[in-house]
């Protein structure tokens, strides 16, 4: 069975994406040691909170590393929320640097009318690249939940697997290059897409696992 290791650096309840996951078949690991991430069959790398914190205790634990030969290596690995924005090379939220990933930079949703901020609630998906492992099998512009008040920008636009708009914003909603997916949405709260999406991972991990 495949074990996944959810990365834990104190930003975020894990529980419920452990959940999800032990629904859809695999074996997780709550961890801040290097040793298990290079280990597990895959990583989550979760988050909620503030982006300069979430990297000053990565770097604290030492996990910056083992999170980028993790992505290196080629097993599947998946950001949830601000695991998504850390990956970028710095946020309009603070002063720290990302940990510079993938190229691009967080930004806060620009006011404007009959729009709220954050972004809290059911939003759809709009998919950019419909042959994403996350997205097999699910139906068209599936409804998922959304809590942020900022959302990456990648330099490269063709990085970009789904996206949502907001307002009259359209911002990227999920990324995704090999074997490196993150989410801006949380899974563990979208009912039964985030669940699917959930065991869309899991299927991956398993198919690499048997390869």
């Amino acid at each position: 069975m495949a074990v996944i290791a959810v990365v834990d650096y104190d930003m975020g309840n894990l529980h419920s994406a452990c959940k999800g996951l032990e629904k859809a078949g695999a074996i997780t690991k709550v961890t801040d040691s290097p040793a298990d991430i290079e280990a597990a069959d895959a990583v989550i790398l979760p988050g909620v909170g503030a982006f300069d914190p979430a990297v000053q205790h990565l770097r604290s634990r030492n996990l910056v590393e083992p999170i980028k030969n993790a992505i290196s290596s080629g097993k599947p690995f998946l950001g949830i929320c601000l695991g998504l924005q850390i990956l970028f090379d710095g946020s309009e939220e603070g002063k720290e640097p990302g940990l510079g990933i993938i190229a691009g930079t967080v930004r806060r949703f620009h006011p404007e009318p009959r729009i709220t901020i954050p972004h809290m609630g059911w939003n759809q998906l709009e998919f950019t690249q419909p042959d994403c492992p996350l997205w097999q099998q699910l139906p068209h512009n599936p409804y998922v939940y959304f809590v942020h008040s900022y959302y990456v920008d990648p330099v490269d636009p063709d990085i970009r697997s789904a996206t949502v708009t907001h307002g009259s914003q359209r911002v990227t909603a999920a990324i995704a290059r090999n074997n490196l997916m993150a989410v801006q949405f949380h899974p563990e709260k979208s009912s039964s897409a985030g669940l699917h999406i959930l065991s869309n991972f899991v299927a991956q991990v398993k198919t690499t696992v048997l390869v």
